[in-house]
């Protein structure tokens, strides 16, 4: 089993999409079967910018051109109910709720709408610091599920639209 590092050293990176980045080294993620697509990254952080609240950034720190979007499923989906399966809990060492987290890849498209990956959340021990993407084995969700755009966001648009 990989173990995030145990020291606890600051690093500065400078990061092509968000500039200098100041982390400890125990904030850091390791993703031991990579990631679907990206499969040789191992070693990420999580940065949420200030004005992009719903969104976190799971930055590569092997590639720091990668950058994946990843939002809280039940932000948007309140209603979202996955069932994991028992090898998510088994090779993340997942003794507890309270031992992890789990977020979603998300993806947009220009000016249109947007879309998250509700079938293979990202789960992540936050005590080990270990993350792995686990696809659901029986799922009503899909890789592509549309975000509901709240009421007055869709009406603005819809306004500006017709300028």
């Amino acid at each position: 089993m990989v173990n995030a590092p145990a020291e606890s050293a600051v690093k500065t990176v400078d990061l092509p999409r968000f500039g200098t980045c100041t982390f400890n080294e125990s904030e850091i993620f390791v993703f031991p079967w990579g990631l679907p697509g990206f499969e040789n990254l191992r070693t990420f952080i999580v940065l949420q910018l200030e004005t992009q609240d719903q969104i976190f950034w799971l930055q590569s720190l092997d590639d720091l051109n990668v950058a994946l979007p990843a939002g809280d499923p039940w932000a948007f989906f309140p209603d979202y109910d996955p069932k994991l399966p028992s090898f998510a809990r088994l090779s993340l060492d997942i003794q507890d709720t309270a031992d992890f987290t789990l977020l979603a890849v998300m993806v947009g498209t220009d000016g249109g709408p947007t879309f998250m990956n509700l079938m293979a959340p990202i789960v992540m021990n936050l005590k080990s610091r270990i993350g792995r993407q686990v696809p659901l084995e029986t799922s009503r969700y899909t890789v592509a599920m549309e975000i509901p755009v709240p009421e007055a966001v869709a009406l603005a648009r819809a306004e500006a639209a017709s300028e």
